[in-house]
């Protein structure tokens, strides 16, 4: 939602035929006539790439695209903001003939000589929203929309109240161990019916799940997943944080957040689809960011003077698999450095450019 999608499509394939489902009047004739898609491509006599936006708001329309494909020369692009619907109505995937792309918030690439760090954790990664001097307000509409177009009018909630207090106490809990008895009791529903909830805002892209990294056990470590939002500015917004500032714990754990993003941007938009989890011991220490089976292994601290307690976590895990390739600590340090046991500070900047640069790994 709101990440560029429509916009995108429709500045790369210019001569696309394009169809919005968001338009009531667009949507009203393929829906009264589902054949109606298959009546036109009939009608073209040269190969065209047809992009059907909002694809959720009709998943019927998907046999006759399964039909097309596999009948015509046309090629498709089918988008939208939620799989909920199509998974929940049992609707056409296409059994593995199209492949899958998703549209993070913009990256640090993306903003060029303009990143800025401040900025993007108050404000958010969405397009307009970043750039925008009211944000808090888009915001505040943005999570309105939400829970009327997706919660409230497809029937994903019938609890609108409770699921608004789900949506704060998960605010709150973002990059932490995900305590789904104590998230139930806070906002008065069941275990189940809060991780119901936490499937809902996956469905809906408003944030995902990172799993523990629990291979060859060596000492006692949490099994419980994270949970991260895929915009940090809703977080602060539905946390109530104020304005995120240099230092302090909240300014930790919106940076964490971010680092999160531009790692799963990355894997997706390079094609190298990581397996991302995470390192925690019973005892508290922990590494954020584990990439696949322990091949790299990343911290995200948001200081400027890093200690040994920083590095303790990214230290034990050395000790615990040290056939990892690379370990790595991201920091707010001026110069980029490597300890004497093979330790990896980055300077954010550094580390962002190497990674956006293909040179991290």
């Amino acid at each position: 939602r709101q990440t560029g999608k429509s916009f995108f499509l429709k500045h790369t394939f210019p001569e696309a035929i394009y169809i919005d489902l968001l338009l009531a009047d667009i949507y009203g004739k393929y829906a009264l006539d589902l054949t109606l898609l298959r009546k036109e491509c009939a009608a073209f006599t040269e190969k065209k790439i047809i992009i059907i936006d909002e694809i959720q708001k009709l998943p019927e329309l998907l046999n006759e695209v399964h039909w097309l494909m596999e009948n015509t020369f046309h090629r498709f692009i089918l988008s939208g903001s939620s799989a909920r619907k199509l998974k929940r109505g049992n609707a056409n995937l296409l059994g593995g003939r199209a492949l899958f792309y998703e549209m993070f918030g913009i990256t640090s690439q993306e903003m060029e000589g303009s990143f800025d760090l401040i900025q993007i954790l108050n404000h958010g990664n969405l397009p307009k929203h970043l750039l925008s001097a009211q944000y808090k307000k888009m915001l505040n509409t943005y999570i309105s929309v939400y829970l009327k177009e997706e919660i409230m009018e497809e029937g994903l909630s019938r609890n609108l109240p409770a699921f608004g207090d789900f949506l704060r106490v998960s605010a709150i809990s973002d990059t932490e161990i995900t305590n789904y008895s104590n998230i139930a009791s806070d906002c008065g529903v069941s275990v189940n019916t809060a991780k119901g909830y936490f499937q809902i805002l996956e469905d809906t892209l408003l944030g995902r799940s990172l799993s523990a990294f629990v291979r060859r056990e060596k000492r006692k470590v949490i099994h419980a997943p994270k949970f991260y939002f895929k915009n940090v500015g809703l977080v602060n917004l539905l946390a109530k944080r104020g304005e995120i500032q240099e230092g302090g714990e909240l300014f930790g754990k919106a940076f964490e957040n971010f680092i999160f993003h531009e790692l799963c941007a990355y894997s997706h938009y390079s094609n190298s689809e990581w397996n991302l989890s995470y390192w925690r011991l019973s005892s508290g220490v922990e590494v954020d960011f584990i990439i696949n089976d322990a091949e790299y292994a990343i911290e995200a601290k948001g200081v400027k003077r890093v200690t040994n307690e920083h590095l303790k976590g990214v230290r034990l895990f050395k000790a615990d698999f040290p056939k990892t390739k690379k370990i790595m600590l991201v920091t707010l340090v001026g110069i980029t450095y490597k300890t004497d046991d093979n330790v990896w500070v980055y300077s954010l900047l550094d580390f962002l450019k190497m990674l956006w640069s293909h040179k991290l790994f």
